[in-house]
């Protein structure tokens, strides 16, 4: 049975306070959670929660564990920094026995539930937690309760040039600009068409357009230098009709490969439930 992580953090908070161990602890003495999948966070959004700390105090407390030494911030990173901004000595916390397992899932919860987090930190989270507790993302999905597909989108942005990803946790390209991105396999393309997006502002259709152009362009070239013989014309032809999209068959001198294209996750769907059938 695959344990579900759906109840989020309210989890961490059976039990009276006598037994979750309130304490408070010197702010010297708390380290970031090293499994924290935020890495960037708003200097905007952690001044107004230190000016709300200075007046009214830490009103949630962090949850920590205990470490070697002192203690590591499981939940509450963000209360943490904003009371070293404030020059707090001490802050109130919850003193709870974790695993490095649990550690990892709490802080991607967290974020998560906030949504706090940039697609290319979630993704790398996600791949971190599958690589560490050796699980598949269809066993992730529901222990976080995420679709699988939207946890494989996203992973798939990391196979993205770091100069790519890094202007998506900037916020300066959306999920959508990089995996229309994704469509581009030369890295050298994928530079120059995030130029020409910064450049000209274009929006994720625009540049979707773009590339198919790009591609469709590329078939040609392909196709004149190389034409297909009648039996793949005629077996692509065949495939069409059947599947309702289009299909290309490259065939190379010891192995090729057959392209099907599909718009949507629906109609994904369709052209799987195809194959099924036929089996």
């Amino acid at each position: 049975m695959v344990r579900r992580l759906g109840k989020g953090l309210d989890s961490l908070f059976t039990g009276s306070i006598e037994e979750d161990q309130l304490q408070e602890i010197a702010v010297k003495d708390c380290r970031p959670n090293p499994y924290q999948p935020r890495k960037q966070f708003d200097e905007e959004a952690l001044l107004g929660l230190q000016q709300s700390i200075e007046e009214h105090g830490i009103l949630q407390p962090l949850i920590v564990r205990k470490s070697i030494k002192g203690y590591e911030i499981v939940a509450g990173e963000r209360r943490f920094r904003a009371a070293q901004k404030a020059k707090l000595e001490q802050v109130p916390a919850l003193v709870k026995e974790l695993t490095d397992e649990q550690m990892m899932e709490i802080g991607l919860l967290e974020n998560l539930q906030r949504e706090d987090l940039s697609p290319i930190e979630e993704a790398r989270s996600y791949e971190q937690l599958m690589k560490e507790l050796n699980i598949t993302q269809e066993i992730l999905s529901h222990r976080l309760g995420k679709s699988r597909s939207h946890i494989a989108n996203l992973i798939r942005l990391l196979a993205l040039p770091v100069e790519v990803t890094r202007k998506i946790n900037e916020g300066k390209l959306s999920m959508g600009h990089g995996r229309a991105l994704l469509g581009v396999k030369s890295r050298e393309e994928q530079l120059k068409l995030v130029e020409r997006i910064e450049k000209e502002s274009l929006n994720v259709r625009q540049v979707e357009r773009l590339i198919n152009e790009m591609n469709q362009k590329k078939e040609k070239k392909k196709d004149k230098s190389s034409p297909k013989d009648i039996f793949l014309k005629e077996r692509e032809e065949n495939l069409r009709s059947s599947l309702g999209t289009g299909v290309k068959i490259h065939k190379g001198k010891r192995k090729g490969k057959i392209e099907i294209e599909f718009t949507n996750e629906e109609d994904l769907e369709r052209i799987l439930q195809f194959f099924h059938n036929e089996k």
